[in-house]
């Protein structure tokens, strides 16, 4: 029933003179409630859609569509592209990105339980021209898979898979011609300025700038290990935001006051009063930047609102008529995206620690998204991690809007 709710909404907007009408790449995402019958939809829908010959795809805790999020619920979100042939493929264990074919970019889904997720990543981006990953974790309660099915073919020997795959890293590559604008929000903000690493212990950080970290931190929060309880309440809402080493001038706290980039935010695990250290969940090293900061509503929505305005900054041309600059911050222009946009349709992938709850009111995030990109097509789920560049992020969404 889905599924048939899917295609018939599918076919009436294809029909309309705005949309694609001959596509070629599905993108489909499915929540966990749907895992064990992903290849029986995966069959059904490239069997009604016969003329989409590339699909790719994975399952969520919670999936995105258009300006709602759909949690614990049986749910699915399918968006059409109509791309040239010779700018995307889909790639996957069994049909590998091969050398005749230059990506640009690629959208990654990645299944988190194997051991050497981070070397993956950073592999699949090293054959990348720019070196930019988005995506995330593959999140489901149950059977962790993803789709990929491309008209390519596969690897001499390797069968005639069906498209739906466990273990490892599938998606979808694209070349130079198909342009695309990514930002990442981490939903926090910095309240202390970034200091370097000057000495540090497996993931313990023993000292901030040549001073014990564990004093910086104590003052930054204005508390005491005397006071046990009102310090704990105050380390828990505290992150550490770690800048790798030789990129602080561009990754770190910006003139905005938020984080660049290169930023990852990871919790703090644990005090050492011994070697007034701060235990992090992640190893670091000295000649890095780290930067405390906090994470809660009012902060998610402001950075989450702050990438949405970047994206339109760039897209929006430099010198815009007053018609058209009134239109764009007219209140219809939430609903109907004007053409200076260009924005063609968006994927969305957020951290399953977010969604509604997170920002205080059910499908506040995607809603957000919706006032500041207008009424474009929009799919994604809700990850066990998201990726952009080369990194790994926790707690954080990943914005990616394709350009016409």
């Amino acid at each position: 029933m889905a599924a048939g709710l899917v295609l018939a909404q599918l076919r009436a907007q294809m029909a309309l003179p705005d949309y694609a009408s001959a596509p070629t790449l599905g993108l489909l995402y499915i929540t966990d409630h749907y895992a064990s019958e992903a290849q029986d939809i995966l069959d059904h829908l490239s069997g009604e859609l016969a003329e989409v010959t590339d699909w790719s795809g994975t399952v969520g805790v919670g999936i995105a569509a258009n300006n709602a999020e759909y949690f614990d619920e049986p749910a699915m979100a399918l968006m059409l592209l109509e791309l040239p042939p010779d700018q995307y493929r889909v790639f996957s264990g069994v049909a590998p990105l091969g050398l005749g074919f230059e990506a640009h970019t690629a959208l990654v889904h990645v299944d988190g339980s194997m051991p050497d997720v981070a070397e993956l990543i950073h592999d699949m981006a090293d054959r990348t021209t720019t070196g930019y990953l988005f995506g995330g974790l593959s999140s489901s309660r149950g059977a962790t898979v993803q789709f990929a099915l491309g008209g390519n073919g596969n690897i001499k020997g390797q069968g005639a898979a069906r498209g739906v795959f466990s273990g490892g890293m599938c998606g979808v590559a694209f070349a130079e011609g198909v342009n695309l604008v990514s930002r990442v929000t981490q939903g926090c903000q910095p309240i202390t300025p970034a200091r370097e690493i000057t000495a540090v212990q497996e993931n313990v950080v023993i000292s901030l700038n040549g001073e014990p970290a564990l004093d910086v931190l104590l003052r930054d929060l204005d508390i005491t290990l005397d006071q046990p309880q009102v310090a704990m309440q105050r380390l828990r809402a505290t992150l550490a935001g770690i800048v790798p080493q030789g990129e602080a001038g561009d990754g770190g706290v910006g003139r905005t006051g938020n984080f660049g980039t290169d930023v990852v935010v990871r919790h703090i695990i644990g005090l050492d009063p011994a070697r007034k250290g701060v235990a992090i969940s992640d190893r670091t090293e000295p000649g890095m930047h780290v930067a405390f900061c906090q994470r809660d509503a009012t902060a998610a929505r402001a950075d989450l609102v702050r990438i949405c305005a970047e994206i339109r900054e760039e897209l929006e041309p430099e010198d815009m008529p007053l018609a058209t600059a009134s239109a764009l911050s007219a209140p219809e222009a939430e609903s109907f995206p004007h053409p200076a946009r260009r924005i063609a349709g968006a994927i969305y992938v957020s951290c399953a620690g977010r969604g509604g709850p997170h920002f205080g009111a059910p499908n506040a995030e995607l809603q957000i998204v919706r006032r500041a990109l207008g009424d474009v097509p929009l799919v994604g789920f809700f990850a066990g991690g998201e990726i952009a560049r080369h990194h790994l992020y926790g707690y954080t969404g990943v914005l990616t809007v394709f350009t016409a």
